[in-house]
């Protein structure tokens, strides 16, 4: 039957209910209509009186509340009900009938009716459609906040597995870390220098996992130099097995030699998140293209609420030749929960755009129905505060200056003691707070002392007091965790105190050494 809609068309505040009307008296259902013309609901009505079109209607026309009478050639209210109900358990549903008795109506209301009216008697239908509407809207919100709060607390449960794990796997790290620099310098034995940067990158690879795990558990970004080219080697290593036969993926890296500041796990997630949901958007198959380019963005490019930072970016492009997508799609496409997918969470682009914005970049979007769609993700290219070989070549031997290592596990003490001792530093090992303390008293004052501050038995900021009460008045370098930094109301009153991120790289230990030593010979 036709499609109707009520006369009622003056401004309103209320949005068009669509009413999917079950009956098959066209006067009986005018007669319903009527009353909510009455009271001035606005609406849209389709009617239909047999099970195909019923069907069909909760499929395409999605109403909002349907109205049926019981009894139907062919068909009934009943039976409609049934249907509604595999199909939608909150879409309210009222009975409209002349032949409804009490005991039918509460067997009704029993398989899950939302009200029943009386067709002699249908003063309370628009009231009663209101009210059913409220009721509906209200549970699909409170369904809402609850599976938002579940997924709230596993990520809350996630985060914490994550902050837990990080600890344990710096302290495995640390060894690979360490071992890899100090067999690097047997440059005259190539299979020694080879099997150390063997290590060294395994090491600095497990970081990088522990840091995006931190950045998980605390929202925070760490950064690092990545190099393009590695990049989108690891990208294209985790696509394979992804990209089915119809789909073409073609990589067109403009420079792989280019580095920049930014987390590599980080953009290799959002890159591989872009390029599912466009093998996802072509199931008939089509092309996949990413592709960089360096752009000069000007400050007339930024849109409101970006902050505008005209300079050289480094543009990547996810382009695919799916369906596209129609304006009403991109209006809500960085909305939270918004998904075009039907097992969709729609956090995978929200998630995108957090991640391009925490690197100080942008994204933006070019798509239409029948030409595809293109992600432009711009991520600003900044110059190296130091080039990488010359830090390299820094003078970084020690002259036999004392150095006391504090430190309870006992690979983690010795792999420092031999590097140290390797660079030209007469260090000591300590394994404990006690054990230093009894160390100064036999050997005297070191000229630095290196603590660990997640010592257990004697703690590092307990030994650092400890220390400075013997009389130790040297540079301090605290080894600590970057997620759990010492305390500055808890730490003692010491002039030269350094902090070194968990777990150590021999590089960064080495120029904090001598930047300690040298603010001390400063100082006297």
């Amino acid at each position: 039957m036709a499609e109707h809609t009520g006369p009622n068309q003056t401004p309103r505040t209320m949005p068009v209910v669509r009413v999917l009307q079950v009956e098959d008296n066209r006067l009986d259902a005018e007669l319903v209509l009527a009353e909510l013309d009455d009271d001035g609901l606005p609406y849209e009505v389709l009617l239909v009186d047999d099970e195909a079109r019923f069907s069909a209607a909760l499929r395409d026309f999605k109403p909002h509340i349907v109205l049926s009478d019981l009894s139907l050639p062919g068909f009934s209210g009943q039976h409609a009900l049934e249907l509604l109900r595999r199909h939608d358990e909150d879409l309210p549903f009222i009975f409209v009938s002349a032949t409804l008795g009490e005991e039918a109506a509460i067997e009704a209301l029993r398989n899950g009716a939302t009200d029943y009216i009386l067709k002699q008697n249908p003063a309370r239908l628009a009231s009663a459609v209101r009210r059913a509407l409220a009721e509906a809207a209200a549970r699909r919100a409170s369904r809402r906040a609850e599976s938002e709060l579940i997924r709230a607390q596993r990520f809350e449960s996630l985060a914490m597995l994550a902050g837990g794990l990080s600890h344990d796997l710096r302290n495995l790290l640390q060894p690979l870390l360490l071992a890899g620099d100090s067999l690097q310098d047997y440059q005259d034995d190539p299979r020694l220098a080879r099997l150390g940067k063997l290590v060294r990158d395994c090491g600095k690879r497990g970081l990088d996992m522990v840091q995006s795990m931190l950045s998980f558990a605390r929202g925070a970004r760490r950064a690092e130099q990545v190099r393009l080219g590695e990049l989108f080697s690891a990208l294209d290593l985790l696509m394979q097995g992804s990209v089915p036969r119809s789909v073409a993926m073609e990589l067109a890296i403009e420079d792989p030699e280019l580095t920049f500041e930014g987390n590599h796990t980080e953009l290799q997630q959002c890159l591989l998140n872009l390029c599912l949901n466009a093998i996802q958007a072509m199931p008939d198959g089509g092309r996949l293209r990413i592709e960089t380019s360096q752009a000069e963005l000007p400050v007339d490019f930024f849109m409101a609420g970006e902050q505008p930072h005209s300079g050289c970016y480094l543009r990547i492009s996810v382009i695919d030749s799916g369906p596209g997508m129609d304006n009403a799609v991109l209006e809500h496409l960085f909305e939270p929960f918004f998904t075009t997918k039907e097992t969709g969470t729609g956090l995978g682009l929200m998630s995108c755009k957090r991640i391009v914005g925490s690197h100080g970049g942008v994204m933006r979007v070019d798509s239409a129905p029948g030409r595809g769609t293109r992600f432009d993700l711009y991520i600003p290219l900044e110059a190296l505060a130091a080039d990488t070989d010359t830090a390299l070549e820094e003078d970084l031997d020690g002259a036999a200056e004392s150095v006391l290592v504090v430190v309870e596990e006992a690979g983690q003490l010795s792999l420092l003691v031999d590097t140290l001792d390797a660079y030209g530093y007469e260090a000591h090992a300590s394994q404990s707070g006690t054990a230093a303390l009894q160390w100064i008293e036999a050997c005297g004052l070191p000229d630095l002392v290196v603590l660990d501050a997640d010592m257990n038995l004697f703690t590092g900021v307990r030994t650092l007091a400890a220390l400075i009460d013997h009389g130790y008045a040297g540079a301090v370098i605290l080894l600590a965790r970057p997620d759990a930094p010492p305390d500055p109301n808890e730490l003692p009153s010491l002039k030269n105190l350094f902090v070194v991120d968990k777990p150590v790289v021999t590089q960064v230990l080495l120029r904090t050494l001598r930047k300690a030593l040298a603010a001390v010979s400063s100082a006297e």
